[in-house]
């Protein structure tokens, strides 16, 4: 069996360019690595990605998104994460539940233990055996995504600072709930500090193993 490792955190925090830092390091020191992303990571689940984040779609109801999420995810987690962690695999997902408790949860105002109920159906007993949240404030995110002129520009990304300052709130909340398996990283520092922190974490979870 092989670990499954998530990165979370609020737009523009660094997610993306820590994932693939951590993949080339890990790959280095010789452990079979697969990256992947949520929503999405296989194509039936790129195509609801699509749904979700188009800009267009500003009528979606907020159990509506909750529930493409989900459908995203169970059919990424048996086509992708399971075979791969069946493998012995290290699998890094860009986002998991946590992205869900917090945005349609805690922002969108579902609430928390609502939309954990819907994920539960979908991944059963499937969970980061580590979760790194990488912390920063949403005006700084927001700040980056709007300097960065490749990245893409989405439906949350586009949502009111008010959103995001409730989203980074949420994930705040988790922290408290799940202290075991959620670990926070100051994702303000050099990206090479966040990537060396981000790794050690990692290293000793799966060296006390």
């Amino acid at each position: 069996m092989g670990y499954f490792f998530s990165l979370e955190g609020c737009e523009g925090a660094g997610k993306s360019t820590v994932l693939k830092l951590l993949a080339d390091t890990l790959k280095q020191k010789g452990f079979r690595v697969v990256t992947t992303r949520e929503p999405g990571g296989i194509e039936i689940a790129e195509q609801i990605r699509n749904v979700i984040l188009d800009r267009n779609n500003v009528k979606m109801d907020e159990k509506t998104e909750a529930l493409l999420y989900a459908a995203a995810r169970r059919q990424h987690l048996v086509e992708k994460i399971i075979p791969e962690l069946d493998k012995g695999s290290i699998v890094l997902c860009d986002r998991f539940v946590d992205s869900s408790l917090t945005y349609q949860g805690y922002a969108r105002g579902i609430g928390i233990n609502e939309v954990l109920t819907i994920n539960k159906f979908a991944i059963e007993d499937y969970m980061p055996d580590l979760t790194i949240y990488l912390d920063v404030p949403p005006e700084v995110g927001l700040a980056r995504i709007n300097k960065d002129k490749n990245r893409e520009v989405n439906r949350l990304d586009v949502e009111s600072l008010q959103f995001h300052a409730k989203v980074r709130e949420g994930y705040h909340l988790l922290l408290k709930q799940y202290p075991d398996r959620i670990l926070m990283i100051n994702a303000q520092n050099d990206i090479d500090i966040v990537h060396r922190e981000v790794l050690n974490k990692i290293l000793q979870f799966i060296n006390a193993r």
